[in-house]
């Protein structure tokens, strides 16, 4: 524990407050380790003791110690997360899944009244109460002013029209677009897909390659670029008891920024497409150099037995008549969320995500009635696009349930007794990526994802770091965040039940196994490319 000292004696700091304690020598601590057993354990359990305070005394000085007295099911701890994960290989339902996981997680802790004990408890929380404001009314109501006034088409068909001279400057500024929308996810897609196809394919761009681009430069840029939802999502999950760097949602915030710069597999994923957007792809699959080939000899922008998803338009306007779309409606609202989100990330060392897009809308709502939009119109374009988003903040809700479910079976406190004193340190960072990978892939979701392996991967991360007595702690946990993070966009971005991927696919008219299979071969070589620096760089600085 990252312990203090002050007039009123020792403290760790436990959600932003101090935490008082008083400790004893290890040897006479009734929950030592070193002579713990199944039998001790359920006498203090009868007992109603839960935890102590110790210190050990070396040669350094006094080190201090929280032992906890928990409960797990054993392998059943990770039943929530399993039935989820089988659920959506059977269903391709997200919503069902998460539901299934979060039923099996309440029976077993006998939880039987689901919507007194389970929901209620979870909505009424303030991870909840953020998802709600920032992903369904804030980031939606942003997105259905965009719609209404046509902002974020005008600004994407301005850059079409002045900057696409041949195949390279097209897939450039596809590429430059997915950059330029980093909020990613389905509003990339859309928007980059629908905007470029029909000059890509003037230019004999391969829908296979244009997909790719689009797919690839969607969550993986909204993960480096985050001054967006993702942060303020993510660190409802990662707190662990004890750990200093992680104790506000402040010190969660930096924490997250801290670690962006470790997700290789998202920095390669979005150089990959870059190299290929300008003809300088060092590696691509077989299946994608044909389709190029193909595309630019032929002019055939599909396989011959390919079956292309819909490209027609998904978004659908309803701009008033009298009102003229113009890239200011666009440009002006998206300078002030990155100035908001930047500044505030300078000045305080965590970026005010709420601030930066609550004033975004602000100025977006008022530029319209500027610009002659009535009020009405600016309403429903709000209220749309609320709807537009209303299924995806569900699933977040749901995820974060069942992350609040298998922290409670003991999924976590299973792994670390498991896993915490054998597992050598170093490989824990591709074990994270390869477990979310599995689990992304099979649920479609990374942000489903993150509920379920963050509650897992923090305090396993953490365990092993003191277990194995590393040097730099905060650095280890920050490689195997960045693990999870990366392979859960990995695991989504190339799962055929996606949204983004089969976005990508319909925006880009694309087969959508085509877009599957010709997309996998780069993506893992970028996602070998991070698991070898992940490794290297634990052994070499934790």
């Amino acid at each position: 524990m990252d312990v203090k000292e002050d007039s009123r004696g020792l403290h760790y700091t436990y959600k932003g407050e101090p935490s008082y304690f008083t400790a004893m020598e290890q040897k006479l601590s009734s929950l030592n380790p070193d002579s713990f057993s199944q039998s001790v354990g359920k006498i203090l359990q009868e007992k109603n003791v839960k935890e102590e305070f110790i210190y050990i005394q070396n040669d350094e000085g006094k080190s201090y110690f929280k032992l906890a007295l928990k409960k797990h099911f054993n392998f059943f701890s990770l039943l929530p997360a399993l039935v989820a994960v089988l659920l959506c290989w059977l269903t391709k339902e997200p919503v069902v899944s998460l539901l299934g996981g979060i039923f099996s997680g309440a029976f077993m802790l006998g939880l039987y009244d689901i919507t007194e004990e389970v929901f209620i408890p979870t909505f009424m929380t303030k991870g909840a109460a953020s998802i709600l404001l920032l992903y369904l009314i804030l980031l939606g109501g942003i997105m259905g002013v965009w719609a209404k006034t046509g902002a974020a088409k005008a600004f994407a068909e301005f850059m079409t029209v002045h900057f696409v001279k041949g195949p390279r400057s097209a897939k450039l500024v596809a590429w430059a677009l997915g950059i330029i929308f980093f909020q990613g996810g389905t509003v990339s897609t859309v928007l980059v897909g629908t905007t470029v196809k029909p000059i890509a394919d003037k230019e004999r761009i391969s829908h296979e390659e244009l997909a790719y681009i689009v797919d690839s430069t969607a969550s993986p840029i909204a993960s480096q670029l985050a001054f967006n939802a993702w942060p303020g999502y993510i660190q409802s999950f990662i707190f662990v008891s004890g750990v200093a760097w992680l104790s506000t949602e402040a010190d969660r915030l930096t924490f997250f920024f801290k670690s962006v710069p470790f997700c290789f597999y998202a920095i390669f994923a979005v150089l990959g497409t870059f190299l290929l957007s300008i003809d300088k792809a060092p590696f691509l699959g077989k299946q994608m150099k044909e389709a190029i080939k193909r595309a630019r000899t032929t002019g055939l922008l599909d396989h011959p037995d390919a079956e292309p998803l819909s490209a027609k338009e998904l978004e659908t306007e309803s701009i008033p008549d009298h009102y003229k779309p113009h890239i200011i409606d666009f440009f002006l609202p998206l300078l002030v969320l990155i100035a908001v989100a930047i500044g505030t990330f300078i000045k305080s060392g965590s970026p005010q995500v709420r601030w930066a897009f609550g004033l975004s809308l602000s100025c977006g709502f008022v530029l319209a009635l500027i610009r002659g939009m009535g009020i009405k119109d600016l309403v429903d374009g709000v209220i749309d696009g609320i709807k537009g988003v209303s299924l995806g903040a569900v699933i977040l809700l749901l995820a974060i349930t069942l992350g609040s479910i298998s922290k409670q079976t003991g999924g976590g406190d299973y792994l670390v007794e498991m896993l915490g004193p054998t597992l050598p340190y170093w490989s824990l960072p591709v074990i994270l990526q390869i477990l979310t990978i599995i689990i992304a892939f099979s649920t479609g979701t990374s942000w489903g994802t993150y509920a379920m392996a963050f509650p897992l991967a923090m305090p396993l991360s953490w365990a092993i770091a003191n277990s194995q007595g590393l040097a730099h702690p905060e650095f280890y946990m920050t490689i195997c965040f960045a693990a999870v993070m990366d392979g859960s966009v990995f695991g989504d971005q190339c799962s055929p039940i996606s949204d983004t991927t089969v976005l990508s696919s319909m925006c880009c008219g694309c087969d959508l196994m085509d877009h599957v299979k010709t997309q996998i071969p780069q993506a893992t070589v970028a996602a070998v490319l991070a698991a070898v620096l992940w490794t290297g760089a634990v052994i070499v600085f934790a």
